[in-house]
């Protein structure tokens, strides 16, 4: 199943600063330890910061369920950015969104996350919790109150302002401290002197209590476990608590009995003072339980019996059963031996911000295909990487472009797969865009055609070194530095590794649908240029302007986009003057063909369609051009070829689609019944008015199935 883990990393990323700010938030090592778990437990995870862009990130990543995929879910850590019931937040953008959710509702969580509320319908419930006053200020009458007491804030957690109070200036001084410091009424409760307990829950139907755990307060009936306490000096855990097995009981029973109540979903974790004469008091309970590895709730589950990756996957699954009821989408069992694609995803996931480095490093230079050095530096960039993995590169120097090369894990010619990628594009200096993150989309020029791609392969080849799989492989990997030119410099070296290879795999970016490229159009290139001769009479010139549009306008009306042909200007260009008569036309036609016999016969015609006998003495006509790529056809060892990589993909849960695509790449060069599929870089798109972009996530996911891919293809027959 695809999850994201949504919690609040950037609390900056709001449009406005607005009310009460969140003091409460997840240590990134929690957040990643619930990562690893669920994908031990075989689900395709995703990080997600809770911030203004959360719902970007869950549109490029959540399954698309309507158009037949299984449906994900995000595990929530999100406690909020700011305002009241912060807590509520999340779950009702995604209440609003569609999205299943580990937790409670909205609702559930604004009754729990109000201590008041929550000790107004305990005390209704005949639920046993201590007496309370609420003030909004420290300038109200306080004559009824019995001393000691706790103060605290009314909607807040993790003992956040949490103080005792033995007399009422003391109590004033508390009271006015939570008002300015948390904004919100104080509430006083009659403090409890005893000992101290907490109750997980998790589950609904049933809710399953772990065993009472106790917070070691060293028989001080007087002392309190405060944040401070709780993040420098935690306080020792007795679990199972040291207490009759009948009191246990009672309070798991009031502890359920208050989830119910509530309306909470899933899990929590109940706060409870047990005084000198074993009376129960429940404080509160909190609806987002701590997830922290020492923290009480995941202490007691592991004495349950739930080691940490059960406890989180438990989570989930209980959520599961509640959406899906007989059709729960579960963890896969996990034995002693973690999988090998869990193990990539855990390696990768770790190795993210380095291999974000390196994309911008690589997006950063300018690789025009005329600039030598900044396509040559790039080049470089890759060897470094690919050299310290155990890859030799053999170099191609080049003269009119920068160098071709060529890399191996083996001495051997004979290799069980090639990855092709390509060093150049078509962007000059001036236009280029450099390395930007925006949400979920990660920007510049190469980084969706053939940047993030390179990236993606340095990533799947670290992974399996990692796992220790790359010595079980022969693989090469040729990175041209003509693609903008049609390959024709790199055309004979291509054919000649791709003879030696049993599988080939292209590493240009996948568009938003996640498709592979299983077919690609031809592609032919054709210049056109006429000039006017005979300028005596002013009259030619409206003729060579009738006869340039005319033949342009046969050209084109030869597509037949039925049968794969497609013919249009590429660039087309016409200048006359009537009064100092000249005519000059340009035109560039781009054709796309599936059929190489069908682009024979429109070769012949678009030469033919030249009227430049009928015309010698008036216009003078030049055609350059002809096929540049053949088309990539869709064969049978291609149809195979996707067929593992769907298997592989569903079993990863990544979405993958097969595609044909109207553009041509140097993999058209390959023989036909080579098996050959391109298409494998990370998934985003080249807008025509705006800026090229790779989706973050996909970078992680498809490097995790390129590695799967390796694996599976590089297996001995």
């Amino acid at each position: 199943m695809k999850v994201a883990i949504i919690y609040n990393k950037d609390f900056t990323r709001v449009i406005n600063t607005f009310g009460m700010q969140n003091k409460e938030k997840y240590n990134p090592k929690t957040v990643r330890m619930v990562a690893d778990a669920l994908e031990a437990g075989g689900h395709n995870v995703e990080i997600i910061d809770g911030n203004m862009h959360v719902i970007e990130s869950l549109q490029n990543f959540m399954p698309k369920v309507l158009e037949g995929e299984r449906m994900g879910m995000v595990f929530n850590m999100a406690y909020g950015i700011q305002g009241e019931s912060r807590y509520t937040h999340l779950p009702s953008m995604l209440e609003m969104l569609g999205i299943p959710y580990v937790g409670s509702t909205p609702a559930g969580h604004a009754l729990a996350l109000d201590k008041v509320i929550t000790k107004i319908i305990m005390q209704k419930h005949g639920i046993p919790t201590p007496n309370f006053w609420v003030y909004n200020s420290a300038d109200e009458n306080m004559s009824d109150v019995e001393f000691p007491v706790i103060i605290k804030p009314k909607m807040e957690a993790v003992s956040f302002g949490i103080k005792v109070a033995y007399n009422v200036d003391n109590l004033r001084d508390a009271v006015h401290f939570i008002v300015a410091e948390f904004s919100q009424q104080a509430l006083v409760e009659q403090f409890v002197r005893g000992r101290e307990f907490a109750v997980g829950l998790i589950g609904n139907n049933p809710v399953e209590a772990f065993p009472v755990l106790e917070i070691d307060l060293e028989n001080n009936l007087d002392a309190i476990q405060t944040v401070e306490d709780k993040r420098k000096a935690p306080r020792q855990k007795l679990c199972p608590a040291p207490i009759p097995d009948e009191l246990a009981d009672e309070m798991k029973r009031w502890s359920v009995a208050a989830f119910k109540v509530l309306g909470l979903r899933d899990f929590a974790r109940v706060d409870i003072r047990l005084d000198e004469q074993n009376n129960i008091y429940l404080l509160e309970i909190n609806s987002m339980a701590s997830l922290g590895a020492t923290g009480s709730y995941s202490y007691a589950a592991k004495v349950a019996g739930y080691d940490y990756n059960a406890l989180v996957n438990k989570m989930l699954d209980v959520a599961a059963v509640r959406y899906f009821a007989n059709n729960a989408l579960t963890a896969e069992k996990v034995g002693k031996r973690v999988p090998a694609h869990v193990r990539i995803r855990g390696f990768l996931r770790s190795r993210q911000s380095s291999l974000e480095d390196l994309l911008k490093k690589m997006v950063n230079l300018n690789t025009y295909v005329r600039n030598f050095e900044g396509v040559n530096s790039l080049g470089n960039l890759v060897n470094k990487e690919l050299s310290a993995l155990g890859f030799a590169q053999q170099c191609y120097p080049q003269v009119e472009v920068g160098n071709i090369l060529y890399f191996s894990n083996t001495k051997e010619e004979e290799i069980d797969l090639l990855l092709l990628g390509n060093l150049d594009n078509d962007v000059r200096a001036a236009r280029q865009e450099y390395f930007k993150i925006s949400g979920q989309r990660v920007l510049g020029t190469g980084i969706w055609e053939h940047k993030g791609g390179l990236v993606v392969l340095v990533a799947a080849l670290q992974a399996l070194r990692f796992i220790k799989k790359i010595r079980a492989t022969k693989i090469g990997v040729l990175l041209t530095s003509d693609d903008t030119l049609q390959g024709r410099l790199s055309r004979s070296i291509l054919l000649q590794h791709a003879q030696c290879a049993r599988y080939i795999i292209g590493l240009h970016g996948a568009f938003l649908n996640g498709g592979v490229v299983t077919s690609r159009s031809g592609a032919a290139v054709y210049s056109l240029t006429m000039k006017l001769i005979d300028n005596e009479d002013a009259a030619n010139v409206a003729l060579a302007s009738q006869v340039f549009n005319k033949m342009i306008e046969d050209v084109v009306n030869m597509s037949a986009p039925k049968d794969g042909l497609v013919i249009a200007p590429h660039k087309l260009q016409f200048e006359s003057n009537i009064t100092e008569p000249f005519a000059h036309g340009e035109a560039l036609i781009s054709v796309r063909f599936h059929n190489p016999q069908q682009m024979k016969e429109i070769d012949s015609r678009i030469k033919k369609s030249i009227p430049s006998r009928k015309y010698k003495n008036k216009l003078d006509f030049q055609l350059e051009g002809g096929v540049r790529r053949p088309p990539m056809l869709r064969s049978e060892g291609v149809a195979k070829m996707y067929e593992t990589l769907k298997r592989l993909a569903d079993k990863l849960d990544v979405r993958l689609l097969e595609e044909h695509r109207w553009s041509s790449a140097d993999i058209s060069f390959i023989e036909n019944n080579e098996n050959k599929i391109d298409g494998l870089g990370p998934i985003g798109t080249k807008p025509s008015e705006e800026s090229e972009y790779v989706l973050r996530h996909s970078l992680l996911e498809r490097a995790t199935l390129l590695a799967t891919v390796l694996m599976e293809f590089c297996k001995k027959v």
